[in-house]
């Protein structure tokens, strides 16, 4: 697993859970940090789709429609998570670029 890989996997919070793509940005031995990847974002407010960053590859990247990273909130979920998991896709080089300029702003 490295950094950039998406991955499909079914995310649990309170009594309930949502099977959704999630973005590993930081791994470790031990765990994956990852955000969330959202295709809402017309509804949303603008302080929250100010942290919702543009996938603009998102075909390349194993995505079905344009796809938006919620970098508002960085998830730790532990390595053995993704086991049995393989990446649907990876961010282009592109993507990359944009997103760690995208977090200098």
């Amino acid at each position: 697993m490295t950094p950039y890989e998406i991955f499909i996997i079914h995310m649990v919070w309170g009594s309930g859970g949502k099977t959704r793509p999630v973005l590993a940005f930081i791994v470790d031995d031990k765990s994956v940090e990852v955000y969330l990847i959202t295709s809402q974002f017309d509804s949303k407010s603008d302080v929250v789709k100010s942290l919702y960053f543009k996938i603009n590859d998102w075909e390349q990247a194993g995505l079905s429609k344009q796809s938006y990273v919620d970098t508002g909130t960085l998830i730790t979920l532990p390595l053995d998570t993704f086991n049995d998991k393989t990446p649907i896709g990876k961010l282009t080089v592109s993507d990359r670029q944009r997103l760690l300029e995208f977090f200098k702003l």
